[in-house]
């Protein structure tokens, strides 16, 4: 009986020596994440919680060590229901692999995913917090200065777009933009970005292209092919940028400065250091106002135009944009004209998860590509849109990964 008795306490306590030792990598490993969060950014780690974190990874440190001691005194090799031991320790096993391999991610010495995560979401306006989870200011501010375009405060001087026409093609790109059919008012060219679709509508008459409003200004957004629809559109992309004082981003209230048909529709202060306003004026004209004054608009004899940025290409000469802008990457929009007086506007989506699309620099280089010597980035991410006689043609993602666009409040619309 003493024989059975100890045996039966021998299997009990290697029992409890595994099932210890299991539960102590668990919370070893799950303490660990937050633990190493918490040392490098407070916002989702508090001081507090970090803390208490700490304690329970000292506890559980303590536990792993006491496991290991209950296993080796009894000279245990898991021999008892191998099958049980081999699935918690691979299952075990596999989270510890996880979070080590999260942790590497977000902290190691390659910053490819920090720079994308930090840039991309500090370009957002109400999902910042996806990088303030795991980063500090100090880091955020580190990454987003070496990730910038720089402000040079230039405008466009419209007589570099002089109109003039040519039939000589200098490579593919300027053949995919110059061949049309007689009277063809615009065409869409399709390719991918970084293996995300991309669209370029070309137009070739700018004095058809103009800014539509939503008809709930100042309350909501609109749908743009409801808008472009109702507006007698035959193509339409979204248009600048906006702000929802209840950060409900219902697309109410247009940024800065909005023209649509030569009569001011909002004059609001725009802050930030790249962009302004991006209108045509009465010569049909693509004009970049830096730092633009409603006045200075109307000097300029802008009839329709919102305000974004940042700009792209100011008078032939692509901006100075260090690393990958410090806008991420995302679905943009874009528009650009040539000196020929061809307008280009490029809509680029994103993947299914929002983890691709195109920066800032990669639609300079696009604008570029096909001609254009002043083009401007416009809002993007699900905002970015395009339709086509009332079809939208590309693809929006929304934050909650569906397929659909949200409401904005301005538009460039082409009417016939």
């Amino acid at each position: 009986m003493l024989k059975l008795k100890r045996c039966g306490d021998f299997m009990n306590t290697k029992k409890k020596g595994i099932i210890l030792l299991l539960i102590s990598i668990f919370i070893i490993f799950t303490s660990l994440v937050f633990f190493i969060i918490g040392l490098n950014s407070n916002y989702l780690v508090t001081d507090l919680i970090w803390r208490i974190i700490l304690t329970i990874l000292i506890l559980a440190i303590l536990l792993l060590i006491y496991s290991i001691f209950l296993l080796v005194r009894f000279r245990y090799l898991p021999s008892f229901k191998k099958v049980k031991v081999i699935v918690f320790s691979s299952l075990i096993g596999i989270y510890a692999l996880g979070c080590s391999s999260f942790l590497f991610i977000l902290y190691g010495p390659n910053d490819t995913f920090r720079t994308w995560l930090i840039t991309t979401a500090m370009a957002t306006m109400n999902h910042q917090y996806y990088c303030q989870w795991f980063y500090s200011e100090d880091t955020i501010n580190s990454v987003l200065g070496e990730n910038y375009v720089v402000d040079s405060n230039e405008s466009t001087d419209p007589s570099l777009i002089t109109f003039d026409k040519t039939e000589v093609y200098a490579n593919e790109y300027e053949r995919a933009v110059l061949e049309h059919d007689e009277g063809q008012l615009y065409k869409i060219i399709e390719f991918e970005v970084n293996g995300c679709d991309a669209y370029l509508a070309v137009v070739y008459d700018a004095s058809k292209i103009r800014v539509g409003v939503s008809k709930w200004l100042g309350r909501s957004g609109q749908y743009i092919y409801d808008m472009a629809e109702e507006q007698g559109a035959v193509l339409a992309i979204n248009g600048g940028g906006f702000y929802d004082p209840n950060y409900n981003s219902n697309g109410a209230n247009p940024l800065g400065i909005t023209i649509a048909d030569g009569k001011i529709i909002t004059d609001y202060a725009y802050s930030s250091n790249n962009g302004g306003l991006i209108g045509f004026d009465q010569d049909n004209k693509l004009v970049l106002l830096a730092n633009a004054t409603t006045e200075d608009a109307l000097n300029a004899g802008i009839r329709d135009g919102v305000t974004m940025g940042p700009f792209l290409i100011v008078n032939g000469q692509m901006a100075d944009i260090r690393g990958n802008g410090g806008w991420g990457y995302a679905a943009r929009t874009a528009i650009g004209q040539r000196s020929d007086g061809i307008v280009l506007m490029l809509v680029v989506d994103s993947n299914e998860f929002r983890t691709k699309g195109a920066s800032i620099r990669d639609l300079a280089e696009i604008m570029e590509r096909y001609g254009a010597i002043n083009a401007a980035n416009l809002d993007g991410g699900t905002s970015s849109a395009m339709v086509v006689n009332n079809e939208l043609i590309n693809d929006p993602i929304d934050s909650t990964l569906s397929h659909r666009t949200r409401g904005i409040p301005t538009i460039f619309k082409v009417v016939p």
